[in-house]
């Protein structure tokens, strides 16, 4: 399916985000463009972030033709003034912030043996140095308005740790912690700072559903399937509306029940 039959499947379902300012990293694919995509239909502006450019120009250029006020900003968050450009773009653009989704990540996983420093450093810069001071800058602009939302986008494996996880579920972890932290600073200046943890969500990295190594996996989810970015992007659109406004603080699971389990149903404890 394409992005604007994508886009056009959605139904929009909060009038109130006519027209707010959402940033959301990572979002050229992937999980991020399922966000953007979403808020995009809810009528949000939205800044699309990648590291590759012509990602994210094109997807960028997606949705300008479905006519969403977006921009494109291709920055590596692994340069120290990576936030202040994403945000110096946004503001030239646009003039504020609304939300923030900090959902881009490094994903790799490893053991143990091969965990070495150079990809903790890259690791801790990307996936908690950035979002950390995102946040910082977000919650700064939306002060004075006394409204406004950060959401992280985490992971199962920030409470519950992956085979071959480090050290990105160290990350998940700091971002779990971060968004506890900083609830409690805004959640009387009117922000509120949630995240969600997905589980395996299909994506453009993926294989096609019906490849061999995705139905396995998918037998060990209780939902016997992978999550789509778009349901990642409906939690997201939730959790920032008046809906969900006594919600700060919390971790929401997106997973088909992955997390909660001893066992899997073909292998009980």
């Amino acid at each position: 399916m394409d992005t604007a039959s994508v886009f056009e499947s959605i139904r929009p379902r909060y009038p109130e985000f006519k027209d707010q300012v959402a940033i959301v990293t990572g979002s050229s694919r992937g999980i991020g463009k399922g966000i953007a995509l979403r808020l995009a239909r809810e009528g949000m502006k939205v800044v699309i972030h990648g590291i590759n450019r012509e990602e994210t120009d094109r997807t960028t250029q997606e949705l300008a033709a479905l006519g969403v006020k977006a921009i494109g900003a291709t920055i590596d968050f692994s340069l120290d003034d990576a936030v202040d450009q994403l945000f110096q773009a946004t503001l030239d653009a646009f003039g504020t912030v609304d939300l923030l989704v900090n959902n881009a990540a490094d994903l790799r996983r490893t053991h143990i043996d091969k965990a070495d420093a150079a990809l903790f450093d890259t690791q801790m810069a990307v996936n908690v140095r950035v979002p950390y001071l995102a946040s910082l800058r977000a919650a700064a602009i939306m002060r004075p308005k006394r409204s406004g939302n950060i959401i992280s986008i985490s992971s199962v494996g920030g409470a519950r740790a992956h085979w071959a996880g480090l050290p990105y579920d160290v990350t998940k972890g700091a971002i779990d912690s971060m968004t506890q932290a900083m609830s409690l600073d805004l959640a009387s200046e009117g922000i509120r700072v949630n995240a969600i943890a997905p589980g395996a969500i299909l994506s453009e990295r993926s294989p096609y559903p019906d490849d061999e190594k995705i139905q396995a996996i998918a037998q060990r989810i209780p939902m016997v399937r992978f999550g789509k970015p778009l349901e990642i992007g409906a939690v997201v659109a939730f959790l920032a509306s008046e809906d969900a406004s006594y919600i700060t603080g919390q971790v929401i699971y997106v997973d088909g029940a992955l997390a909660v389990q001893l066992g899997t149903r073909l292998q009980p404890v």
